[in-house]
C-alpha cells in the first residue's frame, strides 16, 4: 500500500486524540485496578475504596476522571451511587490488554 493510500484511511485527528487519552487512562496502575474491579461487577465508592485500600475521595477522583472519558458510568440508587464500565467495548479493550500481557 502506498503512503498516500494509508494517509487516506487514517482516522481523523480528533479520533486519534481521544484514543490516546483512553490509553493514557490505562497508564495509571490505580485506574487499571479500578477498571479491573468494575469489570467484575457494579460497585459503589465505598466498596471500591475497600477493594483498592484507598480513601473514598481518592477513588471518587479517579472515577470522575474515568467518567469524563466515558470509560465508566454511574447509576444512583437512593443515596448510593454505583459505578460500572460504560459498555462492552471498554470491557473488551481492557480484557484484551490483560490477555495480551498474560501471554508475554
Amino acid at each position: 500500500m502506498e503512503a498516500e493510500s494509508i494517509a487516506l484511511i487514517l482516522p481523523e485527528r480528533e479520533i486519534t486524540d481521544k484514543m490516546a487519552e483512553m490509553f493514557k487512562a490505562l497508564g495509571d496502575p490505580t485506574r487499571v485496578r479500578l477498571i479491573y474491579a468494575l469489570s467484575q461487577r457494579e460497585l459503589c465508592v465505598h466498596d471500591l475504596s475497600v477493594i483498592l485500600d484507598m480513601g473514598q475521595s481518592a477513588v471518587s477522583h479517579q472515577l470522575r476522571y474515568l467518567r469524563n472519558l466515558r470509560i465508566v458510568k454511574r447509576r444512583k440508587e437512593g443515596k448510593t451511587v454505583y459505578y460500572s464500565l460504560n459498555d462492552a467495548h471498554v470491557e473488551q479493550i481492557f480484557l484484551q490488554t490483560h490477555e495480551h500481557i498474560r501471554h508475554e
